[in-house]
């Protein structure tokens, strides 16, 4: 048995290191109002004279099926019925789905993984078919694995005895692709029940290859618990085959997180977002004007060894580019990337460059806003330097989008810092800040600091003690 804490450091730590897969069975889909297996089979098996609660081998009762109508048409039309309805992507969908996460699989047969990957604006490479696996989508964010088909294309989904034996003539290398992906990466085996004969032969070979070196993935499963309908003798029997089961799943490197009610299931997900965005640090700032205190050289210099050692300290950094600072901000960066991050850029720094040439002026600012929307929900700190700009006039105004950013990294649960000694919207925020500062304690020792210190290094040294506070390693 896995604790909760030991899932959450775990998988945490191979998703920041690229090193996560999620596996989606069909409990996953069942708050959307999609069938599991057993439901869909129920009506077919009715009509054959089964009760499929008196039933275990689900493959052998869609085999009942197929042979007793002699063909395949009752059970497409149920997948096809079943599956080809509209509903809406649930809670623990988005948020997988919004994961840094490059590879799913699933034994499903709808589109909430697709869907949810869309929504999230990310690019999903879809293989139904193993002629697809020798071909790489252009531009992919994530690969989906449907191992047994989909709704799309029902007459070739998995689900009766013979579809199992033919499996690996029908779907060659499926098989060797998942095999490669169980040995390399952590999966979260989630709304799966194991009963998956494909599965189990998976499992099998590669804990016959490397024995006890078998990687550590992770399942949920609700813990058994007694109910006023329940003998103590019924429940003493459940409670055994729990155990023996996940006695079980040890074998194949499976950890079982047992949970009392499947809201546990979508608290942690959300943990693990939290946990991912606060490795990411997202620079606001501008500049058009500086003054003695606050030179363009000392501006630059602040923002160079600020992101620098953001990186150093193992952060993601982001940029919107801002006037004056932006660059400073990536050339701290890449120095810190190409002098000890093996140029791995993409693990470090996000950068993005505002939408430029838009002339109509609500139009830009509605796109801006939803740009600004975009980059704080990915960033779990903000931290806000100077912040002026001009205006039509050229004269020296605050910069009204540094103040947006702060709006939105509140909505977004950021956790904030502004260095308000370097003056503008950074002093506008920082004032906010500490009007309201009960509900910022994390600053509440900084404070002095932060709206008067001069010396960059205390100011770098300061910001960074303070996100590593709130920094999430579990």
């Amino acid at each position: 048995m896995a604790t909760k804490h030991q899932f959450l450091r775990e998988y945490i730590k191979a998703i920041r290191e690229g090193n996560a897969a999620v596996f989606a069975g069909a409990g996953l889909s069942r708050s959307s109002g999609f069938v599991v297996w057993k439901e869909l089979l129920r009506p077919m098996a009715e009509d054959i004279g089964l009760n499929i609660d008196d039933e275990h081998d689900l493959t052998a009762v869609a085999q009942y099926v197929r042979n007793k109508s002699g063909n395949r048409a009752a059970i497409n039309s149920a997948i096809l019925e079943a599956f080809s309805k509209n509903v809406e992507v649930n809670e623990n969908v988005t948020i997988l789905t919004r994961l840094p996460i490059y590879t799913y699989w699933t034994t499903n047969y709808d589109h909430l993984l697709e869907e949810g990957l869309l929504a999230a604006n990310r690019n999903s490479d879809v293989k139904i078919d193993y002629k697809q696996l020798s071909y790489t989508k252009r531009d992919r964010d994530a690969i989906v694995y449907k191992m047994h088909g989909d709704v799309d294309h029902a007459a070739d989904a998995v689900l009766t005895k013979d579809d199992y034996v033919q499996y690996d003539r029908n779907h060659p290398f499926f098989r060797s692709v998942l095999q490669g992906d169980l040995i390399s990466k952590t999966f979260l085996f989630i709304g799966f029940s194991f009963e998956d004969p494909n599965l189990d032969s998976i499992l099998s070979q590669i804990r016959l290859l490397l024995d006890d070196h078998i990687r550590n993935h992770y399942c949920f499963m609700k813990r058994v618990k007694q109910t006023t309908e329940m003998t103590a003798e019924e429940f003493g029997y459940q409670k055994a085959r729990q155990d023996l089961r996940e006695e079980d799943l040890k074998r194949y490197g499976i950890q079982t997180v047992f949970i009392d009610d499947y809201s546990e299931i979508t608290q942690m997900l959300r943990e693990i977002e939290i946990a991912i965005r606060s490795n990411n640090v997202f620079i606001s700032g501008s500049a058009d004007f500086f003054n003695d205190n606050w030179t363009k050289v000392k501006i630059e210099r602040l923002a160079y060894k600020l992101s620098n050692k953001l990186v150093k300290e193992g952060f993601k950094v982001s940029s919107g580019f801002g006037v004056g600072i932006g660059s400073s901000v990536i050339n701290g960066a890449l120095d810190e990337i190409y002098g000890s991050k093996f140029k791995h850029m993409d693990e470090h720094m996000c950068l993005r460059p505002f939408p430029q040439g838009i002339m109509d002026e609500d139009e830009r600012k509605a796109k801006w806003r939803k740009y600004r929307e975009s980059i704080l929900s990915e960033n779990g700190i903000a931290i806000f330097i100077m912040g002026n700009k001009k205006n039509y006039e050229n004269e020296k105004v605050i910069a009204d989008g540094c103040l947006q950013e702060f709006e939105i990294a509140k909505e977004y649960n950021c956790s904030i810092i502004p260095i308000g000694c370097t003056g503008d919207a950074a002093a506008k925020i920082y004032d906010a800040v500490k009007e309201d500062v009960a509900h910022f304690s994390y600053l509440e020792h900084y404070m002095d600091l932060l709206g008067t210190e001069s010396d960059i290094d205390k100011i770098v040294d300061s910001v960074i003690e303070i996100a590593k506070t709130q920094r999430i390693i579990q």
